[in-house]
């Protein structure tokens, strides 16, 4: 002890000193700790893991065993379902296929397959499939329980019980008995020693049978009597039966078996069932008796019949192509055609089966065939209020399909049933919709006109109009609106124009209702007293109305005359003007000559030397004659040609000698100049004969030159090219260096007398490029301008080689 405590009292002494001893101690122990934390961890899982799964074992044994006894109780149960002759149909609210348990044989002897308990139609007689169809219809969507008896095909009586059992609908279907035939003959009910005895036998016949005391009252009735009466439509009295025979063939029929004293077989013509197969037998106190059921169907009585009678309407109803059905006062479809089939989609087979309305506007809902509504139950119940109408009801169903069909329902008169027809809608709704669309495109369009419209009927009364009517004739609205009479639209627009409203409109009415076989259209213009002028129209519609249109041409009448006017006026200004040019052109001509003349006298010196100054003054005074005498000619030409009197005096030419005159003439224009023009010519050698006038073409020349000279600096270069195009084509293209001709007054200088000024320079008269176009058309030929950068223009004349072909072509 005290060994082992000093150890410890030195290491709790000394920190220092025991903090590595501890640090060594656990780096020592560490790995010996997790390794049997480790197997510790594992030793427990593995414990864990076996209790687990030994009560996974034992649950696993637990379910196996119930499922074994659950197996082995469902075996019993349909063990104990196949003995007994009863047949169990379930319809689950998940499936619309129901399920079929128990012996099918039981209940249709020599038949195996479970589907066919379903078909009521081929086991059971006609009216008990459809009151069992009903009751099963009543069931599944409403909920009814049910108990009653059902006749099969050979006699026997078919208990049928339903009930909702879960949520799920259950139908109970049980024989009465396996035979048609009394289990005992009727001298072994006579030995029986009372009425008492007798009722237990009767009591399991399948057929009707009857037990009757000593006055012929009866007292008792087994459930096939009681179901034969229903079928007959017979009632009686609370806890009665009702008795089948009256009481004068009761009578005969009692007399019989007393007279017989033993049982007695006989036919009896019954006034419902028909002939009926009855076996009487006397009994102790009384006597007793059963029938056996006719093989056709029991006819109704005829005070109240079950559907309505339609009689040869029934052919006609199948010949519509309008769906129609018939249903009776018990309503079931007593009657449809075709058409009611194809139109909603419905099996004709299963329609012939007379089925319920109700089952057909269920099926017609599972389909989605119906209208959509948010309460069906409430909507159905709405729908079947047919059968109480007094009078035919229209009712708008908008089908799911995007149909939609109008349903009317009459009642059948004296029978409590319902006529159904089913119009369809669908394509009348869309053309009225197309139809009312069209109207109101037609009227926004009417009152958009900026025309007045009216349109009378053949009685005379206003039909159609337009606001623009009411305002061309100050006529109110209100009053158009209500359809007036052409007689009080003529008092109205007397109100609106006392001065002459009420005289227009009586011609206009002598217009419309013109009774003429022939008459035509009308149309006119009537100056109102106002001063407005109104054209009109009467056109003649080819329904016998008659369509009236009033335009207010007033301002457009006023701008036409001031046009006319005008243009009258421009006219008579350009005769004038021709007529002053070849006047003014004319009489320049004799003093130009004059100046011209002595001009030349002086500068030949016959008359007196000159000297410098004044040979140059006299050299000013020709070239400014010159180029007056040049611009009188082309004047002249201009309107010669405006005039459709000049000629083209058409010969072979030579390009050089006409470019030569050209230059010639420029020299001589500008002889006065501080720098002479700079030309260069470039003629190419593959030119073609040219063929025009050569006076023409000099002047074409002249112009370019001239103009290109003008425009340019004292001393700059003008090209002259002249080359060929298309081998039938020449070009005369003159270039120069001047300032260019702007955009915006490009197409102007082709104008006569539009001299434009650009950068100071004035082009004078502004004939000259006038001139070029004037005589380059006359050869057939265009003159093209383009502007070349940064300076300078090129205009080009392209004129044919052959000019003679072109003024043969324009003659």
């Amino acid at each position: 002890m005290a060994l082992s405590a000093a150890p410890s009292a030195l290491l709790c002494a000394s920190p220092a000193l025991s903090a590595p001893l501890v640090s060594a101690n656990m780096a020592a122990t560490a790995p010996y700790a997790i390794a049997f934390g480790a197997a510790g961890f594992g030793l427990v899982a593995t414990f864990m893991a076996a209790r687990w799964r030994r009560a996974a074992e034992i649950a696993d044994a637990r379910g196996t065993a119930r499922l074994g006894e659950m197996r082995a109780a469902l075996d019993e149960f349909e063990t104990l379902l196949a003995g007994m002759p009863e047949v169990t149909i379930l319809w689950k609210d998940t499936g619309f296929e129901p399920s079929v348990l128990g012996p099918v044989p039981a209940l249709i002897p020599g038949e195996t397959r479970a589907e066919m308990v379903l078909d009521f139609r081929a086991w059971l007689d006609p009216d008990a499939a459809r009151e069992l169809a009903d009751r099963l219809t009543d069931l599944r969507i409403e909920g009814k329980v049910f108990e009653t008896s059902v006749t099969a095909r050979d006699g026997r009586i078919i208990r049928c019980a339903g009930r909702l059992v879960g949520g799920t609908a259950v139908v109970r279907l049980r024989p009465s008995g396996s035979s048609a035939q009394p289990p005992l003959s009727g001298s072994a009910l006579m030995r029986l020693p009372s009425l008492t005895d007798a009722q237990g036998i009767l009591s399991s016949l399948t057929v009707p049978a009857w037990l009757r005391d000593r006055d012929g009252v009866m007292v008792y009735a087994n459930a096939a009597y009681l179901h034969f009466t229903r079928t007959l439509g017979l009632k009686s009295d609370r806890g009665t039966a009702p008795d089948i025979f009256p009481g004068e063939a009761r009578e005969t029929l009692l007399k019989a078996l007393e007279d017989a004293g033993d049982t007695i077989a006989l036919e009896h013509e019954h006034a419902l069932a028909g002939q009926l197969d009855l076996v009487l037998f006397p009994l102790n106190g009384g006597s007793a008796g059963y029938c056996y059921l006719p093989l056709k169907t029991p006819r109704p009585k005829q005070t109240a019949p079950r559907e309505p009678d339609l009689g040869h309407l029934t052919t006609v109803i199948d010949a519509l192509a309008t769906p129609v059905a018939v249903f009776d006062k018990d309503r079931r479809l007593s009657h449809f055609n075709s058409a009611y089939a194809r139109f909603w989609s419905l099996d004709a087979d299963w329609l012939s089966s007379r089925p319920d309305e109700r089952a057909i506007l269920d099926k017609l809902r599972t389909m989605g065939a119906l209208p959509a509504e948010p309460d069906y139950r409430s909507w159905r119940d709405k729908h079947l209020m047919s059968y109480a109408l007094t009078a035919p009801r229209e009712t708008p169903w908008y089908l799911p399909d995007g149909r939609s069909a109008n349903v009317i329902a009459a009642p059948a008169t004296g029978t409590g049933g319902v006529i159904y027809v089913f119009e369809d809608m669908t394509e009348r709704l869309a053309l009225e919709t197309r139809h009312n669309a069209l109207i109101s495109v037609q009227r926004e369009t009417l009152n958009a006109l900026n025309e007045g419209v009216a349109v009378f009927g053949t009685n005379g009364r206003l039909r159609l109009h337009n606001p623009r009517l009411s305002e061309i004739w100050k006529l109110p609205m209100a009053a158009l609106d209500s359809h007036l009479h052409i007689d009080e639209v003529t008092r109205a627009a007397a109100l609106a124009f006392p001065e002459d409203g009420e005289a227009i409109w009586r011609d206009l009415k002598r217009k419309i209702i013109d009774l003429n076989p022939t008459r035509g259209d009308a149309k006119g213009r009537i100056a109102r007293a106002d001063g407005r002028l109104i054209d009109f129209a009467v056109v003649r519609l080819p329904d016998g109305q008659s369509m009236m249109t009033f335009m207010d041409v007033s301002e457009s009448a006023n701008y036409e005359r001031v046009l006319k006017e005008r243009n009258e006026a421009l006219i008579a200004a350009d005769k004038l003007k021709d007529t002053f040019v070849q006047n003014v052109s004319y009489e320049l001509r004799s003093p130009l000559t004059n100046i011209i003349g002595f001009a030349d006298l002086l500068a030949s010196g016959e008359v007196g030397p000159l000297n410098e100054k004044q040979r140059a003054y006299t050299g000013y005074i020709r070239t400014s004659s010159a180029n007056l005498g040049l611009l009188i000619d082309n004047i002249l030409d201009l309107a010669n040609v405006d005039a459709g009197i000049a000629q083209l005096h058409t010969e072979k030419l030579d390009i050089a000698e006409l470019i030569e005159k050209a230059r010639a003439g420029l020299s001589a224009a500008f002889s006065g100049s501080e720098k002479p023009v700079n030309l260069k010519v470039e003629i190419a050698g593959d030119l073609p004969p040219f063929i025009a006038d050569g006076t023409r073409i000099v002047q074409i020349l002249y112009n370019l030159l001239s103009n290109a000279a003008r425009f340019s600096d004292p001393g700059a270069e003008i090209s002259l090219a002249v080359s060929a195009r298309g081998g039938d084509r020449i070009v005369f293209a003159v270039e120069d260096e001047g300032v260019g001709i702007p955009e915006e007054i490009r197409n102007a200088v082709f104008s006569r007398f539009e001299g434009q000024t650009i950068e100071g320079r004035q082009r004078g008269a502004g004939l000259g490029l006038a001139i070029v176009k004037t005589f380059a058309n006359l050869h057939g030929g265009t003159v093209h301008i383009e502007t070349r950068k940064p300076r300078g223009t090129r205009v080009s004349v392209i004129l044919p080689s052959d000019a003679s072909l072109a003024q043969n072509a324009g003659e």
